[in-house]
């Protein structure tokens, strides 16, 4: 009966924002969506439904929708476990993906809340091992479905009672490790338009946000641990392994035993490398959902490059990518460090409007709760709009024309190498640091583009540029002047 009551009042709380300044001088701003009472804010998906509606799931179990425009909540379903994924069919259809299964949730008698509750697919294992969660889904423009599953945690537990067939070849894994007891543990799966499920990608130890870009791409991004020396995006394709060895066990014909035994560099070989690395503690500790710009410019400049979260910061990222000799790669930079930004940010989507709305979560782990928003204020901001390898530096592209007079001081661009080792041992410190020499900077014509020159760029490392004095024309420094650049082909 409490139960009850608690839901009626939320389906009739009206919330509205708590009031906030309004800075001039910043080219984004950050609103904190208020939650209904009760309701604890861990969010475990966001999407918007055409009409410019939020549907949110929380990690307790609640799918609610709110109206930006009344500013109040209604719940659609409740009772769900751990929900850490949704896709919106429509207004009164949508897939969540829970821990023990993807859920389609139907309102059949359009009463605002979802009455149908139906199995799209359960053929994964579980163990009852606390890390595996599951993510997604996400769809591709043939009607295919993916979605990621969680390795389970050497210090977690495996249950009596298990679903599916049961390998302790690697519980509990000496040295620790994550392992996969259950198929299809560190998988990404592909659930077709006829309802079949196949095993699509391997290697993954926690793949916490996948996204389809405008090329039908698939991406995931993975967290640093045991086979990740850091956190990573990976453009994920079809029968490639992805680094961590535990999920070699539900290959098929794999009969090979302990994956995690066999040589390093024999797994290294078979690694299909990351798009992008992102230095911990530098960059991103624990990247969640990547979400890509599609507001025709209605989020500022920097259309078309993905946005990714981070837990353990109060921190949005950039990325931009591009493709050489076949392979991507590309940049990462902080888009936003607080600025009333918390930590925590799990899921992200654009509304309607061209905000950036965020999900935060905490469950046991570094963040925080609720849902905030980031809105374009309409002044320019000063940043790397692009960072593209060329055959011999980088060229950086500004969203500003910069100063003509200080761009040609190579003390401006701080500039070193590294890369991180592939091993079991829980990340990977950085190796083979090196400051980099500029050996000539180039500008072009109107002051918006910048190649370093430099006597020699690595395959295999990360180059970390520094801007620490570059000012626009107009005398604006770099609101981020950190940078780094994964390189894994080299341009011929």
């Amino acid at each position: 009966m409490r139960f009850g009551l608690f839901i009626l009042l939320l389906s009739f709380c009206s919330c509205r924002r708590a009031p906030e300044s309004e800075p001039t001088d910043v080219s984004y701003r950050v609103e904190t969506i208020r939650l209904p009472e009760g309701l604890t804010g861990e969010t475990g998906a966001i999407e918007f439904l055409p009409d410019g509606r939020l549907v949110a799931c929380f990690l307790r179990g609640e799918v609610m929708i709110y109206d930006p425009k009344k500013e109040d909540w209604k719940v659609f379903a409740s009772g769900l476990h751990e929900p850490l994924g949704l896709l919106a069919l429509s207004e009164s259809e949508m897939l969540v993906m829970q821990r023990p299964e993807l859920t389609r949730l139907v309102d059949t008698d359009r009463d605002g809340k979802a009455d149908l509750f139906e199995t799209v697919t359960d053929d994964f294992g579980m163990t009852g091992n606390y890390h595996e969660w599951n993510y997604g889904p996400v769809r591709d423009t043939a009607g295919n479905l993916y979605i990621g599953l969680n390795t389970a945690s050497e210090y977690g537990i495996v249950m009596p009672e298990v679903r599916g067939t049961l390998d302790t070849t690697l519980v509990p894994g000496k040295p620790l490790q994550k392992f996969a007891a259950v198929p299809y543990r560190g998988w990404i799966m592909q659930l077709k338009p006829d309802g079949s499920i196949h095993p699509f990608a391997s290697g993954f130890r926690s793949p916490n946000g996948l996204v389809i870009d405008d090329l039908n791409r698939l991406f995931a991004t993975d967290n640093q641990g045991d086979w990740v020396g850091t956190s990573v995006l990976y453009e994920v394709k079809e029968g490639h392994f992805y680094g961590h060895p535990a999920s070699l066990l539900w290959k098929e014909g794999w009969g090979r035993g302990d994956p995690s035994k066999l040589p390093v560099r024999e797994l290294e070989a078979m690694k299909t490398p990351g798009s992008v690395l992102f230095p911990h503690g530098i960059m991103a500790a624990s990247p969640t959902q990547p979400v890509i710009d599609r507001t025709s410019g209605k989020f500022g400049p920097f259309a078309g490059q993905f946005f990714i979260g981070e837990m353990n910061q109060e921190r949005i990222l950039r990325v931009m990518l591009e493709e050489i000799d076949g392979q991507l790669q590309g940049a990462c930079i902080p888009f936003l460090d607080g600025q009333g930004l918390i930590k925590g940010s799990n899921r992200m989507a654009f509304a309607p409007d061209g905000s950036l709305w965020v999900g935060h979560a905490q469950h046991g782990f570094a963040g925080d709760l609720g849902i905030q928003r980031m809105v374009y204020t309409g002044r320019a901001p000063m940043e790397v709009h692009a960072m593209r390898l060329q055959k011999d530096g980088f060229e950086l592209t500004f969203t500003q024309a910069i100063h003509d007079t200080v761009s040609l001081n190579s003390a401006l661009f701080r500039l070193r190498h590294y890369y991180y080792e592939y091993h079991l041992k829980y990340g990977s410190d950085q190796f083979d640091v090196q400051p980099v020499p500029v050996n000539r900077i180039d500008i072009s014509s109107d002051r918006k583009k910048l190649v370093l020159v430099l006597p020699e760029i690595k395959a295999g490392y990360i180059y970390e540029l520094t801007l620490p004095g570059l000012v626009s024309d107009a005398g604006t420094g770099l609101e981020n002047k950190l940078i780094c650049y994964t390189v894994n082909r080299l341009v011929e």
